[in-house]
């Protein structure tokens, strides 16, 4: 069986902003079904282990939320990356994207874990597209200021969830309002030309190269 690359995600969100990087960026590391989207992150963790041990993978990848703990996170991870005979594994993430070595004599693959949105800081993929957005954006400051005025009492979505409500909200109010993620940095909306992408870049470089 000929070697695969594969990237697990957590949602197809994740996967059309991949995508929608590599197309801006006019490189091709992955093609879309490279990347298998989990459909949520206990799913994608429950997995993982599984395409670790799995024949005909040459590189596997995982991009995960940090959500509110990064450091149980990456241990969940970490964990599964010992427990498979892994060596050498940090006990902290590398700020600019982890990247493993396959154990010599070992038929496991090289892996690459990256926790949105930057290795050493809570948060989710919204989190990472704010970085996209043009510093000092009258536009948003005008949605961060509606989306604080709403009432405890009729705010519906968590405090983990309010970058989704800012990304959204911002997404909402363009010319072409309401595109998905993917396709508002394929339009140009979200500007990926900022360092936090060129680390992301660096990083696929790294591992499936």
């Amino acid at each position: 069986m000929q070697d695969k690359n594969l990237l697990l995600v957590e949602g197809n969100d994740d996967l059309h902003v991949v995508l929608a990087i590599q197309g801006q960026r006019s490189i091709r590391i992955l093609d879309k079904q490279d990347i298998v989207s989990k459909g949520g992150i206990d799913e994608l963790i429950e997995s993982f282990p599984v395409y670790l041990k799995s024949s005909g993978i040459r590189v596997l990848g995982a991009i995960v939320d940090a959500d509110t703990d990064l450091n149980n996170r990456w241990l969940s991870l970490r964990n599964h990356l010992i427990e498979a005979g892994y060596k050498n594994v940090p006990e902290t993430p590398n700020t600019g994207g982890t990247v493993i070595e396959s154990p010599a004599m070992s038929i496991l693959p090289r892996v690459g874990i990256w926790l949105m949105p930057d290795n050493s800081t809570t948060g989710i993929l919204e989190d990472f597209l704010r970085y996209l957005i043009p510093q000092n954006d009258a536009l948003f400051s005008h949605v961060e200021a509606s989306v604080n005025s709403i009432p405890e009492t009729e705010k519906r979505f968590s405090t983990l969830a309010k970058p989704k409500a800012l990304i959204h909200t911002w997404l909402a109010w363009q010319m072409e309002p309401g595109r998905p993620l993917g396709l508002s940095i394929t339009a140009q909306f979200l500007n990926q030309d900022v360092p936090q992408v060129d680390l992301f870049v660096a990083w696929l470089q790294k591992l499936y190269t």
